[in-house]
């Protein structure tokens, strides 16, 4: 019995949709004023404004760490030590080398000073002609070899204390300071652990200068990134505290762009300040920027524009009243304008869908604003129609859908 009532009522459905279009039920929504504010939505990461990779110049095995994570440290602190054993060998061979090459230096000035006397007695001794002039410029040749010899043994001098200089600095480098004050954030070295820096400088430590002072780097899409401007405002939320909304400033707008599976994005520095010690790097923010703010404008539902019915729809009601419709705009679907600030809306009056131009302003995704047009405060707009019909009989047209 059941079966045969829902036949029943299936062929009386398919009869009265041949009968009049008032079977179409329409989802409406009202024009209605009100505030709207358009923001760009984009996703960042949360991470200190300054923040310090310490690394070591030197190798060695870490003899020694004086900080952990979150410790705060203070610009110039100790944070670890090297084993400087072998530094302070270093140090002592530079420095016996240099004791030597003084007194090698020592040591030419001497005989220099030595062949300098020489050659003034053979000089005397041939202006009276008792020696030989060759005599005399033997002596002058080897005077000028001991002096050349004095030069080069400064040179060694020199070189030695070169030596026994970066022997002291590579001394100092086994203690590891703190170059400015923050916490540290990451530790990546144990003690014991050998640190090798033969090609570049292994980080031990990471430092944020200051929590309380953060920023969002945000990644735009190329699509929204003309909105933005500096000292904007922006309101993000991170999934730690759910609900509860941060407040920033936009900083920055970097020109380099980030092309990741050829979506081009930029980098938004956007300011936050972080009392509260809340936010902690490498948080995912997301981020909304307000870019347009309208205060008591007329607005109608984004769905109300993306309704279009289909000439199936519009002929239906010309039929139902033998085509003297009072509403000739039903006879037809209107050129959409090609500008993007006019579009097209459906009115539902007295029963009948009418369309009407109107002039767009800024959206927030819900609701856009209407600058002119045919539409007033109160008026019904359609924004989806379910129309019963038969299966395999679509009626076509975006915005609509059928009751089977």
């Amino acid at each position: 019995m059941a079966r045969w009532c829902c036949v029943l009522w299936v062929v009386w459905c398919g009869c009265s949709e041949t009968r009049s279009g008032a079977d179409v039920k329409f989802e409406t929504a009202k024009v209605d004023r009100g505030n709207i504010a358009a923001k760009v939505t984009a996703s960042g990461a949360v991470n200190a404004l300054v923040t310090v990779q310490v690394g070591t110049q030197v190798s060695g095995r870490l003899q020694d760490i004086l900080v952990d994570f979150n410790t705060p440290v203070k610009k110039g602190q100790v944070l670890a030590r090297i084993d400087p054993r072998f530094f302070n060998a270093a140090l002592e061979q530079a420095r016996a080398n240099l004791e030597a090459a003084e007194g090698n230096l020592a040591k030419a000035l001497v005989e220099a000073a030595e062949q300098r006397r020489r050659w003034e007695r053979v000089a005397a001794l041939v202006a009276q002609g008792t020696l030989a002039a060759a005599e005399a410029e033997t002596a002058k040749a080897v005077m000028e070899g001991a002096e050349a010899t004095v030069r080069a043994v400064r040179g060694g001098v020199a070189q030695s204390r070169a030596n026994v200089k970066q022997a002291e600095i590579n001394l100092n480098y086994t203690t590891i300071h703190s170059p400015i004050d923050g916490m540290v954030i990451s530790r990546n070295v144990d003690v014991g652990q050998t640190v090798a820096a033969s090609f570049q400088a292994p980080t031990l430590f990471t430092i944020a200068e200051d929590l309380r002072k953060m920023q969002v780097d945000t990644a735009v899409s190329e699509a929204d990134i003309g909105r933005l401007k500096a000292e904007m405002d922006a309101v993000f939320t991170v999934d730690a505290y759910p609900g509860r909304k941060f407040k920033g400033r936009v900083r920055q707008i970097r020109n380099a762009p980030v092309t990741l599976a050829n979506v081009v994005t930029y980098t938004v520095v956007i300011d936050v300040e972080n009392p509260e010690m809340l936010l902690k790097p490498g948080m995912t923010a997301t981020v909304n920027v307000t870019h347009a703010d309208r205060e008591s404008v007329l607005r109608v539902p984004n769905g109300a524009l993306r309704f279009r019915p289909s000439p199936e729809l519009l002929a239906r009601y010309n039929k139902a009243d033998g085509g003297r419709s009072a509403h000739p705009e039903t006879s037809r679907i209107p050129v959409m304008d090609k500008s993007p600030e006019k579009r097209t809306v459906w009115l539902l009056r007295d029963g009948v869908p009418t369309s009407a131009q109107i002039t767009v302003g800024i959206t927030d995704g819900t609701l856009t604003e209407v600058t002119g047009g045919d539409v007033k405060e109160g008026d019904t707009l359609i924004t989806e129609a379910i129309t019963p019909q038969k299966a395999g009989q679509p009626m076509g047209g975006p915005g609509m859908r059928r009751v089977l």
